[in-house]
């Protein structure tokens, strides 16, 4: 749920582990709370016929314009491919571009890999790579990877294998993000042939991924078959299908892990992390991650556009106890909005800039004060919740409660597991919504990918921040191409929106991933999101 964006090796392997676990600890004085990051799953032996994947719901769409969550974009990282690719130990490296070239700082140049085929047998052309970019910036697709090319002036093809992407102003991440859904490859024939049914469970996709969607079984899963075809023999899958099955209910999906009907999966229900850490048929996996559980103020021309009421419900909010109830002790309590698993650009010097922010205490009195001086006891704040995973409610009450104690009253709306989703996608969705949580993941090693969503004008800056020095300081950050200068300013980003609590921080999360103990090979890391991370998963005997 993106309600969400995504960790590691070496050094951000270590910032990782000292931000998410490392060492096994105690987690609030509970052993079974313990935990360590593991980087990765041994490597498979040998080939598997089929795995069985769950899903904790069925993807809204297959259209990679919309692929802005966790399901869409687990199918997704098996079936369609980007311009650069993102490895699960976050490095940014030629994807479908098999080079790229920045001859100034509104450029970026990109030549197209050569001997790439469809999933339909037609070759990759630059036409196919223009045609899928300009769709992002097609209002009639209203496509959820806008934000990406806020500052692109023009796509168009400069060579038989070559696309320039001119820009309006400095864009360093821009490059980046081509290793997420807004660089994704789509035949332009098969986008033209199918029209609005593109990326539905009857249109379906045609991309260049080492599987190819096979079958869409409404409302019960998805089977992907292996792509003899395809390019990258350092992918070539070793399961000749793979099937995601759709269970939305989460103790369902733990006892169909521990029954060994399911292979694994990703976003494992922390109800069931103790039963499966002891699980005889296979592992509970830790991994690294660029996740921060936040809270967003949806409406801050509202009750919480005063600073001093956001102030005030972080500081009342239990940040342990809501650990403790929501992840069974496996977390660690936010000081930012953005990960710190996410600085994979400087992951050395964010600790240090991590530091330096002041730690977010519980202070039930000096938030009574400022409601009190803000003149707003007894006034209404209405949050989201919803049946989408337990962590939403348990947050949503601990909220409530926290609301209580210091004089405001926090209404609980309860909504949908699809309207909850809509709320990250669509502003009539929330009307009416002060607060709701997000799990917040980065797609690439860069914290200016979360830092830049709450410039002004933002498709994912929900609650309508607007301050003109943050603005100029985000770009400033993405006109700088060295990766420390870069990190520096947007440590300065992160200061200003944990000064005025754009969002309201409360933990983060290691990745989790279940594995039978048939299969193995699957990373371990938020970077499945981006990255082919079946195409590895073989057989363990």
């Amino acid at each position: 749920m993106r309600t969400s964006r995504f960790a590691a090796v070496t050094a951000l392997l270590a910032l990782a582990t000292a931000a998410c676990g490392g060492a096994p600890r105690a987690g609030h004085g509970d052993d079974s709370a313990a935990f360590e990051i593991t980087k990765d799953t041994p490597p498979a032996n040998g080939p598997v016929d089929s795995v069985t994947w769950s899903l904790y719901a069925e993807p809204q769409s297959l259209d990679y314009a919309y692929a802005f969550d966790y399901p869409p974009n687990t199918v997704l990282a098996n079936v369609c491919e980007q311009l650069m690719r993102i490895t699960p130990d976050l490095k940014v490296q030629p994807g479908l571009a098999g080079a790229v070239a920045s001859p100034d700082s509104k450029r970026w140049v990109y030549t197209i890999r050569s001997g790439v085929r469809f999933h339909d047998g037609s070759a990759l052309t630059a036409e196919d790579v223009v045609t899928s970019l300009r769709r992002h910036m097609d209002p009639k697709i209203g496509s959820y990877w806008v934000s990406a090319f806020l500052n692109v002036d023009s796509i168009e093809k400069t060579g038989p294998m070559e696309v320039t992407v001119h820009l309006k102003k400095p864009d360093q991440l821009f490059n980046e993000e081509m290793g997420t859904s807004a660089g994704t490859i789509e035949s332009a024939a098969f986008l033209a042939k199918a029209g609005q049914g593109y990326g539905t469970p009857d249109g379906g996709v045609n991309c260049t991924g080492p599987y190819s969607l096979d079958k869409w079984q409404k409302g019960q899963s998805i089977t992907l078959k292996k792509f003899d075809g395809y390019w990258d023999p350092a992918l070539a899958p070793k399961a000749n299908t793979v099937k995601n099955v759709f269970i939305q209910d989460p103790s369902a999906r733990v006892n169909a892990l521990l029954a060994g009907e399911i292979d694994g999966g990703y976003l494992i229900p922390p109800s069931g992390f103790a039963k499966l850490r002891t699980a005889a048929n296979g592992k509970l996996y830790f991994g690294p991650n660029t996740t921060a559980v936040s809270l967003i103020p949806t409406d801050l021309k509202g009750t919480l556009g005063d600073l001093r009421i956001r102030k005030a419900l972080s500081m009342a909010l239990d940040r342990t106890g809501i650990i403790k109830a929501a992840m069974g002790g496996v977390a660690t309590p936010a000081k930012a909005p953005g990960a710190i698993g996410a600085w994979g650009i400087a992951p050395d010097a964010a600790k240090g800039y991590y530091a330096q922010l002041p730690a977010l205490t519980q202070d039930v009195a000096g938030a009574k004060k400022l409601i009190q001086e803000a003149g707003v006891a007894g006034k209404k704040i209405v949050m989201a919740t919803s049946t989408m995973s337990p962590e939403i409610g348990v947050i949503a009450n601990a909220v409530q409660s926290a609301g209580r104690a210091i004089g405001l009253e926090v209404e609980l709306k309860a909504v949908a597991p699809d309207a909850y989703t809509a709320l990250f996608s669509d502003p009539k969705a929330r009307e009416g919504i002060d607060l709701m949580m997000t799990s917040w993941y980065d797609s690439t090693p860069d914290p200016l990918e979360f830092y830049g969503i709450l410039q002004t004008g933002n498709f994912a800056n929900y609650g309508g921040y607007s301050n003109p020095d943050y603005d100029a300081l985000v770009d400033q950050a993405n006109s700088q191409a060295d990766p420390s200068a870069r990190a520096a300013t947007v440590a300065k980003l992160q200061e200003i929106a944990v000064r005025d609590l754009v969002w309201i921080p409360l933990y983060e999360v290691p990745h989790t991933m279940f594995l039978n103990n048939r299969v193995t090979g699957a990373p371990t890391g938020i970077a499945q999101l981006v990255y082919p991370w079946a195409a590895p998963l073989g057989s363990a005997g």
